[in-house]
């Protein structure tokens, strides 16, 4: 995917044009870069083996959306009601849902009562919310049934999700906790999230009244859904000044409403679905450990984004491009290596970032909130943003990282970054695996933060 520029669809009035350019193109990069961690299956696993509260827990039985829904649909009703009634109060630029999509469960069929909760939630109405689990590396599936990738997701362009695992569940079986979370902590990513602004082309874009999408290209498959997996909360004041539509960022609303699902579900006798939803909440919170969706342009400073956008303007756009393109290789570099390692780690269980995921001398202070994607989360991953994006620019070979006329995955078919750097430079794998272990200690930390405020007593 070619990154792309939203200039066009946030024209400024030409009186504040010089003002509103300074980032009207930067977030060309979420058209292509909205996963923030490719595969978060591989993260949570190590993560949640830390955790004795789910890598002792006593598997749960598979439950079809369906049955879970015809069991506790009346009190769905009333927990949705009071879920929009807090996204409305605390998340800034929320966009209300309509009322004639609030969940209800009068004179309604199966099929019909999951329509309705799919609607509620604002969700891709072509998502497959099937039973699967996704296989881990380490293991084969045993005789167990496998299912095609296109039964997990609608997604057309997902290469990486094309290479995974699935089995398939059937309805009652045991399935081991630790597998529901962390195969429902990269489903996100199959495309629930897409198509769900009105200039998407898309009925429930249409239907959902989530407004225009804040910012990438509106017709791009993975573009659609980054405004829901990026949470820029900490940019400098003439950033929002200048591109209020950052602000149109939702990540807080998707932690607390599947955070909420899942308190809802484990407490009520439905621990596959009450997994499965903290699995999705966890999703984002994890996004949000990534520096590039925290952070608009890791290693590009105001004056120069000031700069690059100013002389744009009057028709010197190399210098903006190629800022875009660096950042966005970075960023997927950084994704594409952190796939490679942790599959290639699978099999050595004292590997350095195996480690750094299972690391608990930071599981300490207040149990997680929904401030903490504001005040924690995303304030640890701005302040590492240039550190990282100066380690990736050092140390990956200069073709994918420093070259504006090369774009990673595009220009030809993406490498294994991490056998390469591994052939090429065996010094810089240590160096690069300090610098990823430092960004997924925080990930496994905050999973585990999150997982113990689900079974924490309360309302």
């Amino acid at each position: 995917m070619t990154p792309d520029s939203p200039l066009a669809r946030h024209r400024p009035a030409p009186g504040t044009r010089l003002r509103a350019a300074c980032l009207a193109g930067a977030l060309a990069l979420a058209s292509q870069a909205a996963l923030a961690w490719s595969n978060h299956a591989l993260g949570t696993w190590p993560a949640m083996a830390a955790l004795p509260e789910v890598a002792q827990a006593a598997p749960v039985p598979a439950e079809s959306l369906e049955r879970f829904l015809a069991a506790q649909g009346d009190k769905l009703v009333a927990l949705l009601a009071q879920e929009e009634q807090w996204a409305r109060q605390q998340v800034p630029n929320y966009p209300p849902l309509p009322d004639a999509l609030r969940f209800r469960t009068d004179q309604a069929s199966p099929a019909q009562l999951r329509e309705r909760f799919i609607e509620a939630l604002r969700l891709n109405p072509l998502s497959r919310l099937t039973l699967f689990v996704q296989l881990p590396p380490d293991q084969t599936a045993m005789g167990r049934p496998t299912m095609p990738w296109d039964q997990v997701t609608p997604m057309q362009r997902d290469e990486a999700v094309k290479k995974q695992t699935f089995l398939a569940l059937r309805e009652g079986e045991p399935v081991p906790v630790v597998d529901v979370l962390a195969s429902a902590s990269d489903e996100p990513d199959y495309g629930l999230d897409i198509g769900l602004w009105e200039d998407n082309g898309t009925a429930q874009g249409k239907r959902y009244a989530m407004g225009k999408q804040p910012f990438g290209n509106p017709a791009l498959e993975f573009a659609s859904q980054a405004p829901m997996h990026m949470g820029f909360f900490h940019e400098a004041g003439i950033i929002y000044l200048a591109a209020p539509f950052l602000k149109r960022t939702y990540p807080e609303y998707r932690v607390h409403l599947y955070a909420t699902l899942s308190r809802f579900a484990l407490r009520n006798g439905h621990p596959y679905w009450g997994w499965r939803f903290g699995g999705w909440a966890m999703h984002y919170l994890q996004d949000l450990t990534q520096p590039y969706h925290a952070r608009v342009l890791p290693g590009v400073g105001v004056p120069t984004m000031l700069w690059v956008n100013t002389i744009d303007l009057v028709g010197i756009g190399a210098p903006k491009r190629d800022a875009i393109t660096l950042v966005s290789n970075r960023h997927l570099a950084l994704e594409n290596y952190q796939r490679h390692r942790l599959l290639g780690a699978a099999a050595a269980p004292a590997d350095a970032l195996l480690a750094a995921l299972r690391n608990t001398a930071g599981d300490v202070g207040a149990p997680f909130s929904a401030a903490a994607l504001r005040e924690t989360v995303t304030r640890e991953a701005v302040a590492r943003s240039d550190a990282v994006d100066t380690t990736l620019a050092k140390l990956m070979p200069a073709r994918y990282v420093s070259d504006p006329a090369y774009t990673l995955g595009e220009t030809e078919p993406e490498p294994d970054l991490a056998a390469l750097l591994q052939r090429q430079d065996p010094a810089s794998v240590k160096a690069m695996d300090a610098t990823l272990g430092e960004l997924l200690q925080s990930f496994g930390r905050h999973s585990r933060a999150l997982v113990r405020s689900l079974l924490a007593p309360g309302p």
